[in-house]
């Protein structure tokens, strides 16, 4: 597997030679459009499934679940946890593209097992305004993809929630255990 691990970590991390990180980004676009081809596709997921996922760098989903272009809609935030936020994307991807199976995956080792709710009152200290949104930190990953699953199987937005399975991904082996929702 290809990474840009070499890049230095740190603050310096956000230029990369002469330019930016970004800048490095928009030149692979420009190489990438060179040889894109319209695969002729709509925004329908061909296999049908929403997978809400955290946003670690370390889950590459699409090779973990042998999914292709087009195969699902992702969904991913700070610890893959179903906020409103979560709820609306899944709304329009039933209601409006055509999903009916939704896929949870937190992972091991998740950065938010080490934060708390008080990171919302340090970023009020540090701003001059607390945060609307709630932290969603966890200690126990196995009973939040449970609440995950809760959420979605409860929310009266979503009209197919009898497909609704939620795992852990193992960053050290890549291994999916699934989570039991009782």
């Amino acid at each position: 597997m290809t990474t840009s691990a070499s890049v230095p970590a740190g603050p310096e991390s956000a230029t990369v030679g002469q330019g930016t990180v970004t800048d490095r980004l928009v030149d692979a676009n420009e190489q990438y459009a060179g040889a894109f081809v319209d695969p002729g596709m709509d925004a329908r997921p061909v296999l049908r499934v929403a997978v809400v996922a955290c946003m670690d760098a370390r889950l590459d989903l699409h090779a973990a679940l042998g999914l292709e272009l087009g195969d699902c809609h992702t969904v991913r935030n700070a610890g893959g946890v179903v906020t409103d936020d979560v709820i609306r994307s899944l709304t329009i991807s039933q209601r409006a593209l055509g999903t009916r199976s939704v896929v949870l995956i937190h992972h091991t080792n998740c950065g938010l097992e080490s934060l708390t709710e008080e990171f919302r009152h340090d970023l009020e200290m540090e701003v001059g305004q607390r945060p609307a949104w709630a932290v969603e930190a966890f200690r126990d990953v196995d009973q939040d993809v449970r609440q995950s699953m809760q959420r979605v199987r409860t929310s009266p937005f979503l009209l197919h929630t009898d497909d609704v399975r939620g795992f852990v991904f193992d960053v050290k082996t890549g291994l999916l255990r699934e989570i039991d929702p009782a």
